[in-house]
């Protein structure tokens, strides 16, 4: 799961441009079980997939689309954090379980411009 909010308009259409192109990457991926994208308010974009393993996950996150995106979302970003773990299932958990366990266990990523909640550590809730 990831939580990434866009601070500024003018960063937008880069990002919406190459979030399609993501998650057109990460559903064609070898060992990808499923993936989904959610927009919340505030411009702030949630993810959610499901691997068959480790390496797949690697292995795009580490390719393409995604590999190319990485090195702009700390400037793109106010807010940034990742989520894994593993579960029996390849069910993708229902967004307001991921939004709850992104809060609690949510690591957050380094921005070079943060909001205040995510200098002060904090995760914002799901807003659905």
């Amino acid at each position: 799961v990831t939580r990434l909010r866009v601070r500024s308009w003018r960063f937008l259409p880069d990002f919406l441009l190459h979030s399609v192109r993501i998650t057109r990457q990460a559903r064609a991926a070898p060992g990808n079980m499923g993936a989904e994208v959610f927009r919340d308010a505030g411009m702030t974009f949630w993810t959610k997939s499901a691997w068959r393993d480790e390496a797949s996950m690697a292995a795009f996150v580490t390719s393409g689309a995604h590999k190319t995106i990485m090195p702009h979302l700390h400037r793109w970003c106010s807010e940034a954090s990742v989520l894994h773990w593993e579960q029996e299932t390849a069910r993708l958990p229902f967004w307001q379980d991921a939004g709850r366990r992104m809060q609690r266990d949510g690591r957050l990523i380094d921005v070079k411009r943060p909001s205040d909640a995510h200098a002060a550590g904090r995760i914002p809730p799901m807003k659905i």
